[in-house]
C-alpha cells in the first residue's frame, strides 16, 4: 500500500520516473545486438593442424607432441586435449574461468609459431579459432549439378558465391568444403626405376628443382626498361615429364622414362552404391 500512497502524494516524480524508464528501455532495445545465441565467452580455443600424407602415428610424434609441449606455457591453461587422425591433428585448449581470452589467443598463436620450428619442413600454419555459441553456423548452402564437375562447383562456390556472402554485415562466410582440390599426381613405376637405376628421391628432387617459383627482373635496353619473366614454372602438366633426372653426357634420363603424370580432376571418382 505504501507504494500506492507514495505515488498519489508525488505524481510528478512518478511520471518523470516512468518516462525515464521508457526512454531507457527504448534506447537499450535500439542499441541491443541481435543474435541467435548469447555471447557465452567460453574459455576454449581449438587448433587444427593439417599435414597431407602423414599417418596418425606420424602426426602424433612429429606434430601433436610439440604443440602439447609448448601450449603448457600459456597463462591460464587448464588442460590440453588432442586427437590425431590421418593428415590432421586436432587440439582443444581449455582455460580457467576468468582468463583473458584475447591474451590467451595471442599467446596461443605465438607458441604455435615457436612449435612449428621443431616440425618437419613444409608444415603450414594451423587453424586457430575460439569456440563460442555465436560461431555455430546458422545454415548450410549445398551445391549440386548434373552438368558440372566437382572441381567446377568448388571453384564457383569459392570465387563467385562466397564473396557475395562474406560482405554482408554481421555474417562470416567460411570457405566451402567437400570439393576436390586440384592436385598433380606423378605415378612412379618401380620396375622402370630399377631398370634405370634411379631412386624415388631423385624423382622428388627433379620435380622440386625443375618447377620453382622465382621472381622476375628487368633489363635496361637503351632508354627502355623491359620486364623479363622467368620461365621456371611448368605450364602444361605434361612438361613435368621432360624434366631430367640425371643430366649429363650421353642420353639423359627423364621423368617420362620412369613415371606418368595425371591431373586429379581427370581421375574418375570411385562409384558409390
Amino acid at each position: 500500500m505504501w507504494l500506492i500512497r507514495g505515488a498519489l502524494r508525488r505524481p510528478i516524480t512518478v511520471l518523470v520516473a516512468v518516462i525515464a524508464i521508457a526512454l531507457t528501455a527504448a534506447f537499450a532495445v535500439s542499441r541491443m545486438r541481435a543474435d541467435i545465441f548469447p555471447d557465452l565467452d567460453l574459455p576454449v580455443i581449438y587448433v587444427a593442424q593439417p599435414y597431407g600424407g602423414m599417418s596418425p602415428a606420424q602426426m602424433e610424434g612429429f606434430v601433436t607432441y610439440y604443440y602439447e609441449y609448448h601450449f603448457l606455457y600459456i597463462n591460464g591453461i587448464e588442460s590440453v586435449e588432442s586427437k590425431t587422425i590421418q593428415n590432421t591433428a586436432l587440439l582443444k585448449l581449455t582455460f580457467h574461468p576468468g582468463t583473458d581470452m584475447s591474451e590467451a589467443l595471442s599467446q596461443t598463436i605465438g607458441y604455435v609459431n615457436r612449435a612449428r620450428a621443431f616440425m618437419p619442413p613444409g608444415t603450414v600454419g594451423p587453424f586457430v579459432m575460439r569456440f563460442d555459441a555465436g560461431t555455430v553456423p546458422v545454415g548450410y548452402l549445398v551445391f549440386r549439378s548434373d552438368t558440372r564437375s566437382l572441381g567446377e562447383i568448388q571453384d564457383l562456390a569459392l570465387n563467385r558465391v562466397r564473396p557475395q556472402f562474406a560482405t554482408l554485415p554481421g555474417l562470416t562466410s567460411p570457405p566451402p568444403f567437400g570439393g576436390s582440390q586440384r592436385t598433380i599426381v606423378i605415378r612412379v613405376d618401380p620396375e622402370r626405376l630399377r631398370a634405370h637405376g634411379v631412386g624415388p628421391d631423385e624423382v622428388l628432387r627433379a620435380v622440386t628443382s625443375g618447377n620453382v617459383i622465382m621472381p622476375s627482373g628487368s633489363v635496361n635496353i637503351g632508354d627502355q626498361t623491359r620486364i623479363t619473366p622467368m620461365n621456371s614454372v611448368v605450364g602444361p602438366i605434361n612438361d613435368l615429364l621432360e624434366l631430367p633426372l640425371r643430366p649429363g653426357a650421353g642420353t639423359p634420363v627423364l621423368i617420362r622414362d620412369v613415371a606418368s603424370v595425371a591431373d586429379s580432376t581427370d581421375i574418375p571418382s570411385p562409384t558409390r552404391s
